[in-house]
């Protein structure tokens, strides 16, 4: 068995394709540009060199091109699309790029898997299209419903990247009913551990606590909004997650929210990352107004129960480890000098 996963660079997807190889025979298939960092999977160059399990593919989402050949080469039976523009605060300084890499690039993608199957019948893969949590952006507090947001809240996105992601999460359902391609979608809610960018709120405090803790850096932690409610869920939860979505009765043109079970705002969240440091005493918080959003979707709270009923998946990994994990990795890409200060 073959699997694909776009993105396998990037935190979720590095953890992925460790899962597989840990949890199956499957070989491993990741999608890469020339341009593409490789920290995340400095881990696995060995065993792709040998060719044991483990394949590099070029391929761009911006390139329909090198999509085609790449699918028809490996014929995946299993396709993880996790790569995007996948910084919402970003999207904001660079929205027509967001758009084209999540949404055309999407329809890219299964546009050549659609071309795979016409040319083969028997070619049937099982794909998974991640969209995001923030297709729902700023619900209002009186408007949430009380178990959390399930599948069919209404859209209301809060920046580019949300809107791209509305995209996203439409054109899985679209190839799924229109074409009989067994296409399913995920809303993943916040979800970190070891290898997330500095981009995101808990990563830049953890990788700024751990540069302050070496004395890079004055004891000043900078920060955007502290109010904003997040609810969290380990990585490795996540990427277990996305296999059980495929291997357990997969449901052509379904669509799940999936989450953690810890919900907190993310001032509470520094404070959890300050208390495992020894320099906590001496920290201070700074506001940034380059790390505030336009507008913010501040209300990110899951009900995953639809997904559990299906697969039987719950969350195991417990935020505190998460976020003691998160730590510990920046301390050690500091002591290593892998860092850019942010």
């Amino acid at each position: 068995m073959k699997a694909l996963i776009t993105g396998i660079t990037g935190m979720v997807g590095s953890h992925l394709c460790d899962f597989l190889l840990e949890n199956t025979d499957w070989d491993v298939y990741g999608v890469c540009r020339w341009r593409s960092p490789l920290d995340n999977v400095e881990h696995l160059l060995g065993r792709a060199n040998d060719k044991d399990r483990v394949f590099f593919k070029y391929a761009d989402l911006n390139d329909q091109t090198s999509l085609i050949t790449m699918i028809q080469d490996v014929k995946p039976d299993y396709i993880f699309h996790l790569a995007a523009q996948s910084y919402p605060l970003t999207s904001f300084t660079a929205p027509i790029d967001t758009l084209n890499t999540n949404v055309l690039g999407t329809c890219r993608l299964l546009e050549s898997v659609r071309l795979a199957m016409g040319q083969d019948k028997d070619y049937k893969p099982v794909v998974h299209v991640c969209a995001s949590s923030e297709v729902f952006g700023k619900i209002p507090a009186d408007k949430k419903p009380e178990t959390g947001i399930h599948e069919d809240c209404p859209f209301h996105p809060a920046s580019p990247y949300a809107i791209s992601k509305v995209g996203t999460d439409l054109l899985g359902r679209y190839y799924a009913e229109a074409y009989g391609m067994t296409v399913m979608t995920t809303r993943m809610f916040t979800h970190t551990g070891p290898r997330r960018g500095d981009v995101f709120h808990e990563s830049t405090f953890a990788k700024q606590i751990a540069m302050i803790e070496a004395g890079l850096i004055e004891p000043i932690v900078k920060v955007g909004n502290l109010r904003s409610l997040r609810t969290y869920a380990d990585v490795r939860d996540a990427v277990r997650a996305y296999h059980m979505l495929v291997t357990i009765d997969p449901i052509p043109g379904e669509y799940y929210n999936i989450g953690g079970a810890y919900t907190c705002e993310v001032g509470d969240t520094l404070h959890t990352l300050l208390g495992f440091s020894v320099a906590k005493d001496r920290i201070r918080m700074v506001a940034d107004p380059e790390r505030m959003r336009l507008i913010d979707a501040d209300l990110q709270v899951p009900d995953y129960s639809k997904f559990q009923t299906h697969t039987g998946w719950k969350p195991e990994i417990s935020y505190e480890q998460t976020m003691e994990d998160l730590l510990n990795y920046w301390r050690k890409r500091v002591k290593k000098g892998s860092f850019l200060t942010r």
